[in-house]
């Protein structure tokens, strides 16, 4: 008898030994989600040309159909002269460019998450975290990049920034910080929605409602006292004003600590948001 059973034995570890796959490290996963994330964004550029688009369509819509009446009414509210017009609009219009990428990142999600790719990649042997990782930072480059696109069409036609390059650089961070804590407030919106239909419309808000309830295209003592309450403290004002500051030396004031902390929250909340939604799933 233990002649029949010793190789019965020898072969089931063989087959288990040859099964379960060698183990990788969650940065290994996120980079290999990340790439997956970019050749798709390359395959398909109909998000990323709207990504892009958008703020452009809105930086000359402003800036030469509405700027006159814009600059004019501000001469006696906002301290702007008639021919700063584009240098008080494009801070504004950079953080629009980074609210847009809410749209496609919702979107995505909701697509992976209903389309059955995600089910596959939890039988995987692959860390679970490095899915929404490599979603996020994938998010992130993109928007960043975005924004190097909207700053070469502000100068061309008329922006002029006296910033020193740590200003620069202080604003990159800045733009940084939004578009992840945007993109981790997306991620969670996108496990939450059960249609990629819907998904565009909860995205809204970011992309579009809170940067016009904000300083991003008139200040903030046009606005009348109710809704000047509110713009002053929500976060599309704190990060215009503060960005604004940098690139064209207006004051900053407490708008400085404010962004930050509105970033950080967001990105701290949507990030454990999307985590839990995202184990919540693995249960169902």
């Amino acid at each position: 008898m233990s002649t029949v059973t010793t190789p019965a034995t020898t072969t089931t570890s063989a087959v288990t030994r040859t099964h379960v796959p060698a183990p990788t490290s969650a940065l290994q996963n996120s980079l290999t989600m990340l790439r997956r994330n970019l050749r798709h964004a390359r395959r398909y550029p109909a998000m990323t040309i709207s990504l892009v688009s958008m703020p452009i369509a809105m930086l000359l819509l402003f800036n030469y159909v509405f700027g006159g009446t814009m600059s004019a009414g501000m001469d006696g509210t906002g301290g702007q002269g008639s021919g700063d017009y584009i240098d008080y609009l494009v801070p504004g219009i950079l953080l629009m460019a980074v609210g847009s990428g809410v749209l496609p990142t919702t979107v995505g999600v909701c697509t992976d998450m209903t389309e059955g790719i995600v089910a596959r990649f939890r039988t995987m042997p692959i860390n679970g975290s490095s899915i929404l990782t490599g979603r996020a930072v994938g998010a992130v480059i993109q928007t960043m990049l975005t924004i190097v696109f909207v700053i070469g069409v502000a100068f061309l036609i008329g922006f002029r920034s006296g910033a020193e390059p740590i200003e620069w650089a202080a604003s990159a961070g800045l733009l940084m910080l939004m578009s992840t804590a945007l993109t981790w407030l997306a991620v969670a919106l996108g496990q939450l929605v059960k249609a990629p239909e819907a998904a565009s419309s909860v995205a809204l808000p970011f992309s579009f409602l809170l940067p016009f309830l904000s300083s991003v295209f008139v200040p903030l003592d046009s606005m009348p006292g109710w809704l000047r309450h509110f713009a002053e403290w929500q976060p599309y004002t704190a990060f215009t004003e503060t960005l604004r500051g940098l690139l064209t030396g207006t004051e900053i004031g407490r708008f400085g600590p404010l962004a930050v902390g509105w970033g950080v929250a967001i990105a701290l909340l949507g990030f454990l948001w999307a985590r839990s939604l995202f184990k919540r799933g693995a249960t169902r």
